[in-house]
């Protein structure tokens, strides 16, 4: 299959539900979720240290320093395989990419809460290619307070690419929530050019 636009105003998003074979994802998600130097960081809501809900890595080229939630990211260098989907998928879109943020949650219990990809090293329109592995889950998005919209719902296969660039980040939110049906693990790779790295 090949990318296809998804109907959200103020957004420019394109997915493919297949960019990867079956077999090919499920040897993929095996490899990476032993070999990927997993972490589970700590984030500061309301005064309190809270451990994320789910594990965490960064990796890309030297220069792609990250902070998002307060939390600073120094790259660690490129694993063969996650070098490969790199070219892979800059070949598919078209952007560039110096990195990747690696989330993995472990069951239905782990999740992502609401945000945009708005940090300043990412730029005004960043293009993030999203791309799943492992278990089915429901992707959401929210609109921000100045678009009237219906939130939107997307359930993100083994395999699946998600594309999103252009004024997306600027006007809508997503998240990952948690859900109480007996699920297996999913890792999201989501590929992106941090600003001001060498290149």
């Amino acid at each position: 299959m090949a990318l296809l636009p998804l109907p959200l105003p103020q957004a420019e998003l394109l997915f493919d539900p297949a960019f990867l074979p079956a077999t090919e994802a499920d040897a993929l998600l095996a490899q990476l979720t032993t070999a990927v130097a997993w972490e589970q960081r700590s984030i500061r809501i309301f005064g309190q240290e809270i451990p994320q809900p789910r594990l965490t890595a960064w990796y890309g080229d030297a220069e792609a320093r990250y902070t998002y939630s307060g939390l600073a990211w120094e790259p660690r260098p490129w694993l063969p395989a996650l070098q490969a989907l790199r070219q892979r998928l800059e070949a598919t879109t078209g952007a560039r990419f110096n990195s990747v943020l690696l989330n993995l949650y472990r069951d239905g219990r782990d999740s992502m809460g609401w945000h945009a990809d708005d940090e300043p090293e990412l730029g005004p329109a960043p293009a993030i290619a999203s791309l799943s592995l492992g278990a089915t889950r429901r992707f959401r998005l929210r609109p921000r307070a100045e678009l009237a919209h219906a939130p939107f719902g997307l359930d993100l296969p083994s395999g699946s690419l998600l594309l999103m660039r252009g004024p997306t980040q600027q006007h809508w939110q997503h998240a990952l929530p948690k859900t109480a049906r007996p699920i297996g693990p999913r890792l999201n790779l989501t590929f992106r050019w941090v600003a001001g790295a060498a290149g």
